[in-house]
Formats: structure tokens, C-alpha cells, sequence
């Protein structure tokens, strides 16, 4: 399923257990998920998170770290760290978040990367994966699979949306003989037992696309510099 057939700002086509949003550049930048501290940036995420009735306090941040040589690090949700890296400072780095917890939104700001949200209907298990060149260097897309597997999720049943993404254009891989984020997460998904009609993709270039912010991009002085947004939830 292309980028074109799905809503511009609000994704229900995954599952119907679950909310998936995207944030668009209208939005503003939606903080930085560098840093552990809970007030940085974030009263434009404040805002999106209230307009499509979320609450700060119920949303868990996705805290990247480039400061190491693993990026395939998973992380499941505890009750205690709800609201982190909004109320409260977000102390774990992974490059994914896992919850079965109703109501609790995972919040991922990127800009090229993809935001990868993962689910499986039989266990109300959700995932929210960040693959970028890093890790998928080392496998991502497999390993958050694995990941899953290893608390009891049967890949095959995995649910997958890929959101906007630089494509190969501007942002080739070239450890991947200079393929697409998308194709080369797509096939690494599918090599952890997650079938390919199971898999949504939304095609958007974030380079090239208006709505998004692309860091690429703003390197050059084409685009200002920000993050957007993916959000997920169970409802």
C-alpha cells in the first residue's frame, strides 16, 4: 500500500486495535530524542499529542543514542516509565520501544529515518523501531523482529507500517549497493518471517516532500531544520 492511499496526518489502515499518527512540518518540530530531559522542545509535541487526544503523561519517548557502536538495543515499557521523556526525564536509549499497555503512546521524532511501528494482533504486542542507516547496517529490521519473537510473538502474524523516508535518490545506501531505507528494511523484516503482505509502506520521500522535514536536506540549505513525528498507540 503506497503513501497515496493513506490519510495525510492520521493512519488507521494498520489495524484496528491501534492509532498510528504522523506528524507533518505544519505540526512545527516535535523536540529531539536526544536528550533525557522532559521539556526540551516539546510544546509543539504537546500540542499534536492534544489534538489527537493524547496526553503527555501517557506518551513514553524514543530515545535514540549515537554514542555507541550497538544500535539494535529493545526495550520494553514499564508502568514506571510512563510519561518519560515528557513529565519526566527519559532515561533508557534504545532504537525501539515495546508495550501491551492500552493507552500508552510511543513517540519516535525522526527525519529520514524510518519510523517503523510493529504489531501483533494475537498478543496486543506493539513496537515502535527506529531503522536508519545505522541499524540497519546491522541487521535492524531482523532484530526487531527477533526481539518480538523472544517474547512470544509469531512473526508471520506481524503487522508493519514503514512511515516516509529519504529515498534512494538522496540518501542511497551505500553499504546496500545504493538501495532505498525502505527496500532494504522491507527485505530485512521479511527475513525475520514477517510476509510481505503484511507490510505497508508510505512511499513519501521526506527529502522531497513539503510536509516533512528532511535532515539530509537541511544539511544542504534546502529544507529548515526540525523533526516530525510518528506516534502509536493501543487503543
Amino acid at each position: 500500500m503506497s503513501g497515496s492511499s493513506l490519510q495525510r496526518n492520521i493512519i488507521h489502515t494498520l489495524h484496528k486495535d491501534i492509532d498510528v499518527y504522523l506528524s507533518t512540518v505544519s505540526d512545527g518540530s516535535l523536540r529531539t530524542s536526544v536528550t533525557p530531559e522532559p521539556r526540551v522542545n516539546s510544546n509543539a509535541a504537546d500540542r499534536y499529542l492534544a489534538r489527537h487526544g493524547m496526553s503527555p503523561k501517557d506518551t513514553v519517548l524514543l530515545r535514540l543514542a549515537y554514542d555507541t557502536d550497538d544500535f539494535c538495543t529493545y526495550h520494553e515499557v514499564t508502568q514506571d516509565e510512563v510519561g518519560a521523556g515528557f513529565t519526566k526525564p527519559q532515561i533508557h536509549k534504545a532504537d525501539a520501544l515495546m508495550t501491551r499497555r492500552q493507552n500508552v503512546a510511543l513517540f519516535l521524532p525522526i527525519a529520514d529515518c524510518i519510523g517503523a511501528v510493529l504489531y501483533h494482533p494475537p498478543t496486543h504486542t506493539l513496537m515502535l523501531s527506529h531503522l536508519g542507516r545505522h541499524n540497519l547496517k546491522q541487521g535492524g529490521g531482523t532484530q526487531s523482529v527477533k526481539y518480538l519473537a523472544q517474547q512470544g510473538v509469531k512473526p508471520h502474524e506481524i503487522l508493519v507500517y514503514l512511515s516516509p523516508a529519504a529515498g534512494k535518490k538522496y540518501y542511497p545506501l551505500f553499504a546496500f549497493g545504493n538501495r532505498s531505507l525502505h527496500d532494504v528494511a522491507a527485505e530485512q523484516l521479511q527475513k525475520g518471517g514477517i510476509l510481505a503482505e503484511n507490510i505497508t509502506i508510505d512511499t513519501r520521500d521526506t527529502v522531497t516532500d513539503p510536509d516533512f522535514f528532511s535532515h539530509s536536506a537541511a544539511l544542504r540549505g534546502e529544507k529548515p531544520h526540525g523533526r516530525h513525528a510518528i506516534v502509536c498507540r493501543i487503543r
